[in-house]
């Protein structure tokens, strides 16, 4: 049986995650407020973010934008910002 979260980002009750993404309290807010599909979408961003920005899951500034944008994404009030060099196909 799936755990249902009321989704923060996409505003319905709809499956959430099976496990915190990462500890802390972030992770159990995200845990206890992302919808599975969210964070998919999430995970999509996450990757044009490193491919655009040519960012390295070594660097801690990288780590702490990504961090930034993720909350940005889930739980602010708009759209998050494209990088400029961003094409879609």
């Amino acid at each position: 049986m799936s755990r249902k979260v009321q989704c923060v980002k996409i505003k319905e009750e709809m499956e959430g995650l099976e496990f915190a993404p990462f500890p802390g309290e972030l992770g159990k807010k995200v845990y206890d407020t992302v919808s599975k599909e969210a964070w998919k979408q999430w995970l999509a961003q996450q990757t044009i973010l490193i491919n655009e920005y040519r960012l390295s899951s070594l660097d801690p500034k990288a780590r702490s934008f990504l961090q930034e944008e993720m909350q940005k994404f889930l739980f602010g009030d708009g759209e998050v910002e494209m990088p400029q060099e961003f094409k879609p196909v």
